[in-house]
């Protein structure tokens, strides 16, 4: 039986890396051969008067474009050639817990079947709402944050050779993607036909319930806060097939990863910045609990309501 699994699983993983690569390998090289345009600077330049409007200086939009436009890391890169406060890169920080890697997340996400307008209204709105608070609330940070500046990247000159980077850039992203995608689906696949999942659904199901899920929605939710959209996606997209997760708890579960997903490496990333690491995932666990709990109760409100309209006009 475990063979049968492994080979199952394989074959789900290799769909779901083709199907996430899809996304994955123009998104990368497009923003990856924008870099070395005026397109990205012209963003920047855009952005950067909006920055004193949620307490950041005006070359602060540098972190939160490559962030939003590539990812973490990226935007730390970015972070560490600034002279910053701690407030300030908390800040930035906080708001790029809730709205990262915009394009490949949200093209994942929508495999799921989210909407577009979901997706972005939700990460966009918490990031700039997280900012504005914190900016209000917090009077302290005023210290410098730890951190050292680090080189610029190399120069790269010609068309040939920026498409060579950016198309290894997407290829690597691909690679890191099957690297955890596939091992995670056959485990998963393993998990199921051992009835692990099974068990893990039920212990799990108060805890669903409270959020406005069913317990088949719980494997991709866990997959999501701990890895990341992306991996989360991955193993939703299966679900969606296999284990007939509604819509609407597909809905509901990416309302809450969009929020808070992969707690672990998107929180100690940012502690050689000298940051306060513990409000910003507490800060991003209670916002997405209370908006997923929101959500849910709205939407089953409705949800009610409809089916008594229909009875009575029955």
């Amino acid at each position: 039986m475990i063979v049968d699994s492994v080979k199952k699983g394989l074959l789900s993983g290799l769909n779901t890396t083709w199907s996430l690569g899809k996304v994955i390998f123009p998104v990368t090289l497009i923003v990856t051969v924008l870099q070395y345009t005026p397109v990205l600077p012209f963003i920047i330049n855009l952005i950067a008067p909006l920055m004193n409007l949620i307490g950041l200086p005006g070359d602060a939009a540098i972190p939160l474009v490559l962030g939003n436009f590539l990812n973490l890391y990226a935007a730390i890169a970015g972070i560490l050639t600034l002279d910053l406060t701690v407030k300030e890169v908390f800040i930035i920080a906080m708001m790029l817990s809730f709205s990262h890697n915009l394009l490949i997340e949200s093209g994942v996400a929508m495999k799921t079947g989210v909407k577009l307008w979901v997706i972005l209204t939700v990460r966009i709105g918490l990031a700039l709402l997280s900012a504005v608070v914190i900016n209000l609330v917090w009077q302290g940070g005023s210290e410098m944050a730890q951190g050292t500046a680090i080189g610029e990247a190399a120069e790269i000159n010609g068309t040939g050779a920026i498409l060579l980077r950016g198309v290894i850039q997407a290829l690597s992203g691909i690679g890191q993607l099957a690297v955890i995608v596939i091992p995670l689906m056959v485990a998963v696949q393993i998990m199921k036909d051992l009835k692990w999942l099974e068990a893990f659904s039920k212990t799990l199901a108060p805890f669903m319930k409270v959020l406005g899920m069913k317990p088949n929605a719980s494997m991709p939710f866990v997959t999501g806060l701990t890895l990341g959209l992306a991996y989360g996606a991955g193993v939703m997209i299966q679900a969606a097939k296999e284990d007939n997760v509604s819509k609407k708890d597909m809905t509901i579960a990416f309302i809450f990863l969009v929020a808070c997903h992969a707690v672990v490496e998107d929180t100690l990333i940012f502690i050689p910045l000298g940051i306060p690491v513990l409000p910003l995932l507490l800060i991003r666990l209670l916002t997405a609990i209370v908006l997923t709990m929101v959500v849910a109760y709205i939407w089953n409100r409705t949800d009610r309501v409809q089916r008594k309209e229909a009875v009575y006009e029955q």
